[in-house]
């Protein structure tokens, strides 16, 4: 055995790497794929264009690294959590997926709220009904599509859907399990209990393993389509920040880590089942086997920002393409001769809703402040103070649970940044260092597929032989005071606003 494959299946895209045994990239591909939203708050994908992705990532990258489909010894699967894939009788899909950013179900929430008992329904899956979470998604579909429930056989999350292409098995495994609001968390198995209360038959459920568990073996059709060898295994995986932790080495206690992909997340791991009885960070199942980890949510994070750059930044985006560099880093340069405060310009990045600490479907970003003196790169500089406000927002409450955040890992597109990684490690008021690879997700399922082939004795013993850390960015008090002060007036501006996102919401489309 050479090599080990990580494929993430992403919100923007499905990215696959190969790596060797020491965790160094040998290839990569991305393929891309839309976003549909047909109605406000709604959002879905289809689970054929994460399939034809994988397929096409995989070729590119054996293609690329010359590498022989024989040599690798194990595939892991990464993906974002929460969607919901319907499949039929021949395990054909019935729907668009309806992902995890979808806020179409808050009537469900209710229902499962009313069924179950907010409590209890906090005790055993560790959050509050969520809209974005599979359950409510579920009964939403059961709901207004009853003919495609009634073919419905098999119930799958986005990277579970790729695994049974790849291996003709339904299974999933704890951590992404974790976000569907059936797991039995403290238990880490399906809970009777709220199967029973909600109705939903259990057999239309995946098999549950831990993440570093053999789920099946690649299937000669898949092989031949990717050009893996037939009998590859695959194992378990993660969803997204799960698999991230792996791929950062946060996998002990006292270990952090803040992602800004699409949406924006902090984690901290933790040995023990530690809930919020509030509802307003998530307890899920990690990768470690036995062990949990905690995480709040901003939905909107470098989906902020991509908005605004698609929408806006049409100067930035010529200026990138002359310069050959990614827009982004223009929209960083700009963003730098802004000093911190915007010029008293507030974002709230609340476009798709909110997770943490909120729990609002309702809620829409908002610009605060916006005068004649500001330009577009105060808008830029004010979306990444925004969202790092309502990062900071779930790193206090993780802290008021007892997580050790004295350093936080940055990772995911924003922690390539050094204007955000500033940014946050003012803000946090704590050191915020980067690791050498950039891999994150797809490193940390690969990690997961050669504990599970015996390359490495444990998850944690992967992490010490791979990871290593790089830079050190240490915070600026003086910024720090400044950003407390703001901080103050983005968390009454929620308060201020909470009503008036109702009132709009009943406005209609």
């Amino acid at each position: 055995m050479k090599y080990l494959l990580g494929v993430d299946i992403g919100t923007s895209g499905t990215k696959t790497v190969l790596f060797d045994i020491g965790g160094n990239k040998i290839a990569s591909a991305t393929a891309e794929y839309p976003l549909y939203q047909p109605r406000n708050g709604w959002a879905e994908q289809s689970p054929l264009d994460w399939w034809n992705a994988t397929v096409d990532t995989i070729r590119e990258v054996l293609q690329k690294s010359g590498a022989d489909s024989s040599e690798i010894g194990g595939i892991g699967l990464s993906g974002q959590m929460h969607g919901l894939v319907m499949l039929d009788a021949q395990g054909e899909v019935l729907r668009n997926a309806i992902i995890w950013c979808d806020q179409r179900t808050g009537t469900e929430c209710g229902e499962i709220t009313a069924l179950v008992g907010r409590e209890r329904l906090i005790e055993i899956t560790a959050n509050p009904a969520l809209t974005g979470f599979t359950a409510s998604k579920i009964l939403w579909v059961r709901k207004n599509e009853p003919q495609n429930y009634e073919k419905c056989q098999h119930i799958l999350l986005p990277k579970d859907y790729i695994r049974y292409m790849l291996t003709g098995e339904f299974a999933t495994e704890v951590s992404d399990a974790s976000g569907m609001q059936l797991l039995d968390i403290p238990n880490r198995c399906w809970s009777d209990e709220v199967l029973c209360r909600l109705q939903i038959d259990k057999g239309l459920l995946g098999r549950v393993y831990e993440s570093a568990e053999i789920t099946g073996r690649v299937h000669g059709m898949a092989a031949r389509l990717t050009g893996l060898k037939e009998g590859t295994p695959v194992v378990g995986g993660a969803g997204d920040n799960a698999a991230a932790a792996v791929g950062t080495g946060v996998v002990r206690d006292g270990l952090a880590f803040t992602t800004i992909g699409t949406s924006g997340v902090v984690y901290a791991h933790s040995s023990k089942a530690q809930i919020d009885p509030k509802g307003r960070v998530h307890t899920f199942c990690s990768a470690v086997p036995g062990e949990w980890l905690m995480m709040g949510v901003t939905l909107a994070a470098g989906l902020s920002l991509k908005w605004f750059r698609d929408q806006f930044c049409s100067q930035e985006l010529i200026q990138a393409e002359a310069e050959g560099v990614d827009p982004y880093t223009v929209m960083d340069r700009n963003a730098e001769t802004v000093s911190p405060g915007c010029d008293r310009l507030l974002y709230l990045p609340y476009l798709m809703g909110e997770r943490t600490p909120h729990l609002d479907p309702d809620c829409r970003g908002v610009f605060f402040g916006l005068s004649a003196v500001h330009t577009r790169a105060h808008m830029i500089r004010a979306i990444m103070e925004g969202v790092s406000h309502s990062l900071l927002d779930c790193a206090e409450i993780l802290r008021g649970m007892g997580a050790d955040i004295s350093e936080m890992t940055a990772c995911g597109g924003g922690g390539s940044s050094g204007v955000w990684r500033k940014m946050l490690s003012d803000m946090f008021g704590c050191d915020v260092v980067t690791i050498t690879s950039k891999e994150g997700p797809a490193l940390g399922v690969a990690l997961l597929a050669g504990v599970g082939t015996g390359v490495y004795f444990s998850v944690q013993d992967s992490c010490d032989a791979v990871i290593v850390h790089d830079m050190v960015q240490k915070p600026d008090k003086q910024i720090t005071r400044v950003y407390t002060s703001y901080h103050q007036l983005y968390d009454e501006l929620y308060q201020s606003l909470q009503a008036d996102f109702k009132r709009l919401s009943a406005l209609g489309s």
